[in-house]
Parts: C-alpha cells; structure tokens; sequence
C-alpha cells in the first residue's frame, strides 16, 4: 500500500495578480519561453542599442547565431509585434529592423531581470558555491 502525499501547505499571497484569462494566462507562458530563448534577448539588446539595423549587421553583432535561426527569431520577433521590418526597394534589397514600441516596452520589463541580476550576484555566487560545496562533499 502507497502512503499518502504529505498535505501542502497554506498558500501565501500572490506576488504577482492572477490573470484570471486563460489567454493572458497562455501569452505570458509565451512570451517566457520567447525571452528566456537567448537569441531573442540578445536581438533585443543590439535592436536597443541603435535606431536600426541591416539583417547582416544584427547576425555579426550576435556572436553564435546562424543564418537560419537568425531569420527564425527575426520572423517570430515580427510576427509578435517586437520588430518591424522595412525592404528597401534597391539592388541588392535592403532590409531593416528597429524595435517597436512593443519591443522597447519588453526590452524596459526584462532590463529589470539585469538590475535584479546586479543586485544578487553576491548572493547567488554565495548560495551557488555552498551548494557545490556541499554536492561535492
């Protein structure tokens, strides 16, 4: 015979509200998954840095990043409103990227996780060597 699971605790209060859509419940799952892909943040961060950007400009300034997953990341940036792409009518075609607005407001919100990240470190480093400390011995 099982035992039974050990009941949960009381819950403590929310730290952030409960969204009570499933839709928003879906989007904010999304757009995790989209800004924890390092590619996207570190598009973000180069398409913050300047006004625009050529498609090869962007692929030198992200160290690592192929062609393909390049082009991947710039649609899906497009296609969730983060980017905005402009063709230029030359020869050779001329494409461009700026962030939106959107992608300003979600670069702002994630530039919180670096000062989160700056102000915890010490901490983090401390926790993280007593842990190995500890797994190792």
């Amino acid at each position: 015979m099982l035992a039974k699971p050990a009941p949960l605790p009381p819950k403590r209060a929310k730290a952030w509200p409960d969204a009570g859509d499933p839709r928003v419940d879906a989007l904010v799952t999304e757009v995790i998954g989209r800004v924890a892909d390092k590619w996207t943040m570190l598009i973000l961060e180069e398409l913050a840095e300047y006004a625009h950007l050529r498609f090869t400009q962007i692929g030198k300034l992200v160290p690592g990043i192929s062609q393909k997953m390049l082009t991947q990341t710039l649609r899906q940036m497009e296609r969730d409103g983060l980017v905005d792409r402009t063709v230029h009518p030359v020869i050779p075609p001329h494409v461009d990227y700026r962030l939106t607005d959107l992608g300003e407001s979600l670069g702002a919100a994630f530039c919180a996780v670096w000062l989160w990240a700056e102000a915890n470190l010490e901490r983090i480093e401390a926790a993280r060597g007593s842990f190995d400390g500890r797994a190792a011995g």
